[in-house]
């Protein structure tokens, strides 16, 4: 053999040794620390990049949501609302100011501004509930031409009553001047006398079918009965918001599943259970806003804690992968829904916040579903992915198809309680990467992998 030859052989057996050195493999890199290609940011969010998340929902719905009432015909502004005798409407936008929507959006600005220290959330609020309390007070009902402001003066559903009437009293408690008791009266006179229920006294419409428990209608009575219950001190209306909670459950809780069915209604001998996201972000959120407020003495306190437990455990076990979770919780192929998972994001942090439920334990789910949500929230700061308003099915078709849309207003208010909350979760708790992992960080501990 030559020399030519020899050399040839030679760094051929080189280049191969060197390729087999340079190799990741488990001898000469430690795989477990590969980076995984997450389609959501498996990251410790910072507060600072939370709020400006928030700030750009709150840039987009100042813009886009009416702060003044306008003539009905020529749309010039109205400012003085005791002499007034011209018919009128709010000012066009995309959004309605008395809707069960903005009662959670006005909630969430309050929020906000508590978590961020920044006055223009709660002002955001602040000065659409101080408008729609003026029109009330002062402009004859004749000459108001607005049909939302007509639904929330002669209340025909809860829709239009008790997510409203929670957001203004605690938006009294917070400070505000303006004379709320009127419409928060008329609020719970339609919740506890008028609103149609069954013979046991729970809430229910008769649609679509007579005699139907809506999910949705736990968080469209219960957190107005339990602030009420608050700023009134009177504890009937703690007692029928503990009823509701218990009642409801009692019929639409999956024990197995721990999730709720999204309808019920009495006259069917077998209940079809459809788990809608968002319906049950509504039941979880309502038994977090009546234990902020219920009496711990209450008898009904402890079911009621126990109950969002089993809640949650159940819902975090459906979480998918991105941080979201599904349209139809326990069916892995519907589409993955922005509001619900704001809901589930804002409920867990704050029941991990008030201490209802172990921080080691649902902290990560709850810092995966902000980083997901966040993900949704466009440049503009319109909020992407959510589920447009919904009815009540007894098919998979009429949930999985249900469109998205960014002016669904059911998604920005669960934004801005969703990144307050987390905010105040990492304001007093702390989080690092250990083993590659999100997990809590414990004071005086070293648990990191070496």
């Amino acid at each position: 053999m030559n020399y030519k030859s020899t050399k040839i052989i030679a760094l051929f057996v080189f280049g191969v040794c060197s390729f087999a050195n340079a190799q990741t493999n488990d001898a000469t890199t430690p795989l477990h620390l590969m980076q995984p290609d997450y389609p959501t940011p498996y990251v410790i969010p910072q507060k600072e990049n939370i709020k400006a998340v928030l700030d750009r929902v709150y840039n987009f719905l100042d813009k886009n949501s009416a702060s003044k009432i306008v003539n009905a015909a020529t749309k010039a502004d109205i400012t003085d609302y005791k002499k007034n005798k011209e018919d009128v409407i709010f000012e066009p936008g995309a959004f309605r100011l008395t809707s069960y929507e903005w009662g959670v959006t006005y909630a969430g600005m309050l929020l906000a501004s508590k978590a961020t220290g920044e006055k223009y959330f709660a002002d955001y609020s602040n000065k659409r509930i101080q408008l729609i309390a003026d029109v009330a007070e002062n402009i004859q009902e004749k000459n108001i031409k607005d049909k939302d402001m007509l639904k929330t003066l002669h209340p025909e559903a809860l829709d239009f009553a008790g997510a409203l009437c929670a957001a203004f009293i605690k938006a009294k408690k917070d400070g505000l001047k303006a004379n709320i008791d009127p419409l928060v009266n008329n609020y719970i006179h339609f919740i506890s006398k008028e609103q149609f229920r069954l013979k046991d006294g729970t809430l229910a419409r008769n649609r679509p079918q007579d005699n139907t428990l809506w999910l949705d209608d736990m968080f469209m009575s219960v957190p107005a009965l339990a602030q009420m219950g608050a700023y009134k001190g009177e504890i009937k209306y703690f007692d029928d918001a503990v009823k509701q909670v218990n009642q409801f459950s009692k019929r639409m809780f999956n024990e197995q599943k721990g999730i709720y069915m999204h309808g019920w209604v009495e006259s069917m001998e077998v209940h079809p259970q459809f788990h809608w996201a968002r319906a049950n972000g509504w039941a979880i959120m309502t038994m977090v806003e009546l234990l902020e407020v219920l009496p711990k003495n209450h008898p009904g306190y402890p079911q009621v804690l126990t109950q969002l437990q089993k809640h949650i455990a159940g819902l975090v076990q459906y979480q998918h992968g991105t941080g979201f979770w599904h349209q139809l919780l326990d069916k892995n192929d519907s589409y993955l829904e922005t509001s619900a998972t704001a809901i589930y994001t804002y409920s867990i942090a704050r029941a991990i916040n008030r201490g209802y439920v172990d921080k080691m334990t649902y902290g990560p789910a709850v810092l995966l579903g902000w980083n997901a949500v966040a993900s949704k929230v466009n440049d503009k700061g319109q909020v992407e992915g959510t589920c447009v308003g919904t009815g009540m099915g007894f098919d998979p078709a009429f949930y999985y198809y249900r469109p998205i849309n960014v002016f669904a207003a059911h998604g920005y208010g669960p934004v801005l309680l969703a990144g307050a909350e987390v905010i105040l979760l990492l304001k007093d708790n702390q989080f690092q990467i250990n083993d590659s992992a999100i997990q809590l960080k414990v004071e005086g501990k070293n648990n990191l992998h070496k």
